[in-house]
C-alpha cells in the first residue's frame, strides 16, 4: 500500500504540473489524505472482523457487544469521512481550480490502476 502511495503521489507531481513553488507544501498534504484513508480503511477492517467474530456462526457475542461494534464502524466512518475532508480541504489550498479537477480524475485513475494490479496479482497466484 505505501509503495503505491509513493508511486501515486510521484504521478501526482507531473499529472497535476506543480510548480517547483507548490511541491514542498503538497507533498505533506497529500500524505496526510493518504494516511486519513489508511487509517480509516484499517480501522474499518478491524471493527468489521469483530462483528464478524460476534457474529459468526459459533458466536458468543450478546446484542449490546454487537451494538456497541456497530456504534463504533459508524463512528468510524465518520471520523473518517471528516478527516479526508479536511485533508483534502487542505489540500485544495495548494492547487488551482484546474489542478483541484485534475486531482480528481488522477484518483480516479489510480483507484482502477491499483484494483487493475490486484486483480492480475491474484490471477498469477491462482
Amino acid at each position: 500500500q505505501r509503495l503505491f502511495e509513493a508511486y501515486e503521489t510521484m504521478q501526482a507531481q507531473d499529472v497535476l504540473h506543480l510548480t517547483d513553488a507548490q511541491y514542498p507544501t503538497f507533498l505533506p498534504r497529500m500524505k496526510a489524505l493518504q494516511e486519513a484513508r489508511r487509517h480509516g480503511t484499517t480501522e474499518r477492517a478491524r471493527i468489521v472482523a469483530n462483528l464478524n467474530r460476534l457474529t459468526g456462526p459459533n458466536a458468543q457475542g450478546d446484542e449490546s457487544q454487537i451494538r456497541a461494534e456497530l456504534k463504533a464502524l459508524d463512528d468510524a466512518d465518520t471520523r473518517t469521512r471528516e478527516e479526508v475532508r479536511q485533508a483534502m480541504e487542505a489540500l485544495n489550498q495548494v492547487l488551482d481550480v484546474r489542478q483541484q479537477a485534475r486531482f480528481r480524475v488522477f484518483e480516479e485513475q489510480m483507484e482502477r490502476r491499483k484494483m487493475e494490479l490486484l486483480m492480475r496479482a491474484r490471477r498469477q497466484q491462482q
